[in-house]
């Protein structure tokens, strides 16, 4: 019992705890979000993923994103990835992005897959060398006006 009640203290005194230049009201989500600042000004917060299997989850089994909302996508190192849709139920818009943030490749309006079957889902983009993949709302692109060598800041 002493040991679940101070666990529980301990765990209180932290959810109040931040670090230096942490912004108001910065928590778990910050962790596991970025802000992604488009060239237009526009603001976009983004889970990040990171790793093999979350960036393989990616946006399945999900039924919509939100405006101002997005995926950022995190390669260890520059390579030519190519994205696909499998088990993604809406259009998207996806954007690579070179080690130096600006973008490289656009897959505009990318259609869901509508095949159960992973191998007639069809792949986008790859064809350029990429560290980072943004994926936002479909239309994002030509509502932002994002254009190859723009940069987008994280």
């Amino acid at each position: 019992m002493r040991v679940f009640l101070l666990a529980s203290l301990i765990a209180a005194a932290l959810a109040g705890c931040g670090w230096p230049g942490a912004p108001s009201g910065a928590g778990l989500d910050s962790l596991t979000t970025r802000e992604v600042r488009l060239p237009n000004g526009s603001k976009v917060i983004a889970e990040i993923k990171a790793n093999d299997a979350d960036r393989a989850q990616g946006m399945m089994f999900r039924d919509s994103l939100a405006a101002g909302k997005g995926m950022l996508f995190v390669h260890e190192r520059p390579g030519k990835y190519a994205y696909w849709m499998f088990n993604c139920r809406i259009p998207l818009d996806i954007i690579w992005l070179g080690t130096d943030k600006c973008i490289v490749e656009v897959s505009p309006d990318t259609p869901p897959c509508p095949s159960k079957e992973p191998s007639q889902c069809s792949s986008f983009g790859g064809n350029e060398t990429s560290q980072f993949v943004v994926e936002l709302q479909a239309g994002s692109i030509a509502r932002h006006n994002l254009r190859v060598g723009d940069k987008i800041d994280f």
